[in-house]
C-alpha cells in the first residue's frame, strides 16, 4: 500500500503532539517496518523543515530528525505541472490540492491525514491515521 503522509501527520509524530502522537507514531514504524510504502512530496519537506527548526530551535537537531525520517519514507517530486494543475482541483487549500494532485500522480493509493474533510474532492482518498491503524 503506497501512503502519502500528511505534515500534520510527521509533526505529530516528531513533536509528540497529542492526542495524535501515537497513531502517527506507529504509522510511521509501520512505514520503516516496511508495512506499507510511505511517502512525503518534496514542498512537504521544506515545510518539516522550517516548521521543526522554528519549534527545536537548533538547524543541526532539525537536519538529523529529517535525515532520520528519510532513512524510510520516500520523497516524491513536485513539477511545474502539478502546481499547475492543483488550481484545477476543487479543493479550497491550494497546498491541499498540490498534495492531492501530487499523490494521484505517483499513483498513491491513500492520503494519510488528521483532515480527512481538507481532502474531500481529492482524486486520492483521504483517511485518518486512526482508520489507517486499522487496515494494517
Amino acid at each position: 500500500m503506497k501512503l502519502l503522509i500528511d505534515t500534520n501527520i510527521i509533526l505529530d509524530a516528531l513533536l509528540e503532539r497529542k492526542p495524535w502522537a501515537y497513531a502517527a507514531q506507529k504509522i510511521l514504524l509501520a512505514i520503516a517496518e516496511e508495512a506499507a510504502y510511505g511517502c512525503i512530496t518534496a514542498s512537504s519537506l521544506t515545510d518539516l523543515h522550517y516548521l521543526l527548526r522554528k519549534y527545536l530551535h537548533n538547524n543541526e537537531k532539525t537536519r538529523q530528525v529529517l535525515l532520520g525520517l528519510l532513512e524510510s519514507i520516500d520523497v516524491l517530486d513536485v513539477t511545474k505541472s502539478d502546481c499547475q494543475k492543483a488550481f484545477d482541483l476543487p479543493m479550497v487549500d491550494y497546498e491541499d490540492a498540490l498534495l492531492a494532485y501530487c499523490a494521484l500522480r505517483h499513483k498513491v493509493d491513500l492520503i494519510v491525514t488528521r483532515n480527512p474533510r481538507h481532502f474531500e474532492h481529492s482524486p486520492v482518498k483521504p483517511i485518518s491515521p486512526e482508520d489507517l491503524l486499522k487496515k494494517l
